[in-house]
């Protein structure tokens, strides 16, 4: 029986044992909190799960909870304008539902499942010379955790790393009570944009006491809704958060009117990161090579909701190479043969995407936000490039494929 060692116990880590120890694999999880720890700390992520990764952990019976989340049928986008009233407001319907399950409730859940089936889990904190005291023992590492010093063991690709500082302040609630968009009967992640200042979602969710919604600032460092460094009360956190609705997206602001609440004590989170790719192959102090898995090589900005979805991914495919390999070494070429696959697939549209979602919105870009408010045919296509974001590249982000696709759409008369 082959021996694996993940190192992180989030979507990635997580999906990825669970699979591995379905096919009978000897898998031993290093994780530094235990699942009631994680069920009652603080919330951390946002997330919406799209249908193509929804599918990952259908495939392993993981998808727990599509009976209880709500069935988001949606993406819209708002566009706010001079007097602080959206100039551009619309809905595309996904082609499947996705859903949100708060981070908390389904990794712990998933951990006691892994422990349940008889996998192992240390309850502890690693560093590479614990790692390399350990890796003799194992057929493969797999470092899901890109949190400490474990990150430091993968190279910082330049050529895929543009950004040098975070792009985005992020600031996070999870409420009761935030009411429906009046605009359409059915739920979906709301997106607004504010040129100048960030982008503010909605999102209907999942957490363990029931529906929620998730309230998510991403502001632009130093502008006015950059705004919650040092806030550590989280009445004080939703009551910024509230007033920056109120001044900034004022439609959104009227959905909160009758009163939201915090979900519970740990439904707070702020911070900020710095986008980037790192090499996949990371090489402890004597020799021995570890495979980073998801977000500790691809480190995107949440501003088009991938993180999750990327981690769901890159789990099955890493599980798919790893039975396609049976009993040969995972040296460095199955290593980098496995990220290749993920990039390829996966992780380099999202890395596209996501950059240039962070750079102002060029005119060609505009104009298909603008002509979706009239033709529901591009309000569908934009909210299903969040399942499918390799679409992307097709229309969305070239000018002239965008000039095209406008022109073949646009009505005849």
């Amino acid at each position: 029986m082959r021996r694996i060692l993940i190192v992180g116990a989030g979507q990635a880590g997580l999906q990825l044992a669970l699979g591995l120890q379905s096919h009978g694999y000897d898998v031993t999880l290093l994780t530094d909190r235990g699942a009631q720890e994680v069920r009652d700390g603080r919330v951390l992520s946002t997330q919406c799960m799209f249908d193509s990764a929804l599918r990952t952990e259908r495939a392993l019976g993981l998808d727990l909870w599509a009976g209880q989340a709500l069935r988001i049928e949606g993406v819209g986008v708002s566009v706010g304008g001079p007097e602080s009233a959206p100039v551009i407001d619309w809905v595309g319907r996904l082609d499947a539902y996705a859903q949100s399950v708060d981070q908390r409730l389904k990794t712990s859940t998933w951990l006691d499942a892994f422990a349940a089936r008889g996998g192992r889990v240390e309850l502890r904190q690693v560093n590479a010379a614990d790692l390399e005291h350990l890796a003799g023992s194992y057929d493969l590492v797999l470092v899901a955790s890109g949190k400490g010093k474990l990150a430091s063991l993968f190279e910082r690709d330049e050529e895929r790393s543009p950004y040098q500082r975070p792009q985005r302040a992020l600031a996070v609630s999870y409420v009761y009570g935030l009411a429906p968009r009046s605009e359409h009967d059915f739920p979906a992640v709301r997106c607004n944009l504010v040129p100048g200042i960030g982008e503010f979602f909605t999102m209907p969710a999942l957490t363990a006491a029931g529906p929620c919604d998730i309230l998510f600032w991403e502001a632009q460092p130093g502008g006015p809704a950059d705004a919650f460094d040092g806030i550590h009360d989280p009445a004080e956190h939703l009551r910024v958060m509230l007033e920056l609705m109120k001044t900034f997206t004022p439609w959104e602001y009227d959905r909160a009117r009758s009163g939201v609440e915090l979900t519970d004590a740990g439904a707070t989170l702020a911070g900020r990161f710095t986008p980037v790719v790192r090499r996949p192959v990371g090489e402890l102090p004597g020799g021995e090579a570890v495979l980073g898995v998801a977000d500790v090589v691809v480190t995107n900005d949440p501003i088009t909701g991938q993180g999750a979805n990327n981690a769901a991914k890159c789990a099955a495919l890493y599980l798919e190479a790893i039975l396609a390999h049976g009993d040969k070494p995972f040296d460095r070429d199955f290593q980098q043969s496995a990220f290749d696959r993920f990039w390829a697939d996966t992780a380099r549209a999202v890395t596209t995407w996501t950059n240039a979602m962070l750079a102002p919105a060029p005119p060609h870009a505009v104009e298909l936000f603008a002509a979706a408010g009239e033709l529901p045919t591009v309000a569908d296509r934009f909210a299903n490039c969040f399942n499918d974001p390799a679409d992307v590249e097709g229309w969305l982000l070239d000018p002239e494929k965008a000039a095209a696709y406008l022109a073949s759409v646009a009505p005849r008369g």
